[in-house]
């Protein structure tokens, strides 16, 4: 497999968990991936944007990009507890936790192969 595989495998991998984090990291990221990086350099700026505290705008940014992978293929009650949880998360940072378990059993049930390797997935277990 050559570098740039694994290179996008690891972004496949870790793009959702940096937006999480901070918006500007995930936009460098994606400029730096246009050029050709190595992967040590990739995974440093991984690291580096995953160390930056998430703000409120990041946090729903992410959950609202993830969320479009079901917002066409979900039934009524999921749309309305994924906006019922949406709400909670702009008062309270420890709801992102059932958030993400609630994408987690969304990415299950629909078999969103791409959800289920993200490290923003894998993390809530």
């Amino acid at each position: 497999m050559s570098t740039r595989v694994h290179i996008e495998k690891l972004w496949a991998k870790e793009k959702y968990k940096v937006m999480y984090h901070s918006q500007s990291h995930y936009n460098h990221l994606r400029n730096v991936l246009k050029s050709e990086p190595t992967y040590e350099t990739v995974r440093t700026l991984i690291e580096s944007a995953q160390s930056v505290p998430p703000t409120q705008g990041s946090r729903i940014n992410t959950f609202d990009h993830v969320w479009g992978y079901f917002k066409n293929i979900c039934d009524t009650a999921e749309k309305e507890e994924y906006k019922v949880l949406k709400q909670a998360i702009l008062s309270d940072i420890k709801e992102d936790t059932v958030m993400i378990g609630f994408l987690k059993h969304l990415s299950e049930k629909y078999q969103v192969s791409y959800l289920l390797n993200s490290s923003l997935i894998q993390s809530e277990k």
